[in-house]
C-alpha cells in the first residue's frame, strides 16, 4: 500500500495556479519532515520544497531556487495532508510531482523514506 497519495495535478496555462495535495494513507506522518520533488522527462528528480512541523507549528520551510517566491508548502495536521500551492506557473514547471516523508528531511531524495506515486503537472505556453 502506497503510504502517500498525491492529487491536484492537471493541465494549466502559463501564469495559472494549482494546489497539490499529499494525503497520508494508513499511517500518520506526524513528526516527519515532508518534501515535494518533481521530475521532468529525461531529467533527474529535483527538490522543490520541504517543511517540518512540531505540534502543528512550522519549524522551517525551504524551497528550490526555481520556485522560491511562487510555491508554498503547508500542512493540515487535522487530516494529515500536506499541500503545495503553486502560483505563477511556467512551462518549465511541467513535471511529475512527488511528495515524500522522512525523518531526515533534507534536500536530497535519499532523505525521505516514503513516497507517493506522483501527479502530473503540465503548463502550456
Amino acid at each position: 500500500q502506497v503510504p502517500l497519495v498525491e492529487s491536484g495535478g492537471g493541465l494549466v496555462q502559463t501564469g495559472a495556479s494549482l494546489r497539490l495535495s499529499c494525503a497520508a494513507s494508513g499511517r500518520t506522518f506526524s513528526g516527519y519532515a515532508m518534501g515535494w520533488f518533481r521530475q521532468a522527462p529525461g531529467k533527474e528528480r529535483e527538490f522543490v520544497a520541504r517543511g517540518r512541523w512540531s505540534d502543528m507549528i512550522l519549524e522551517y520551510e525551504d524551497y528550490g531556487e526555481s520556485v522560491k517566491g511562487r510555491f508554498t508548502i503547508s500542512r493540515d495536521n487535522a487530516d494529515n495532508t500536506v499541500y503545495l500551492q503553486m502560483n505563477s506557473l511556467k512551462p518549465e514547471d511541467t513535471a511529475v510531482y512527488y511528495c515524500a516523508a522522512g525523518f531526515a528531511g533534507g534536500r536530497g531524495p535519499l532523505s525521505y523514506n516514503y513516497w507517493g506515486q506522483g501527479t502530473q503537472v503540465t503548463v502550456s505556453s
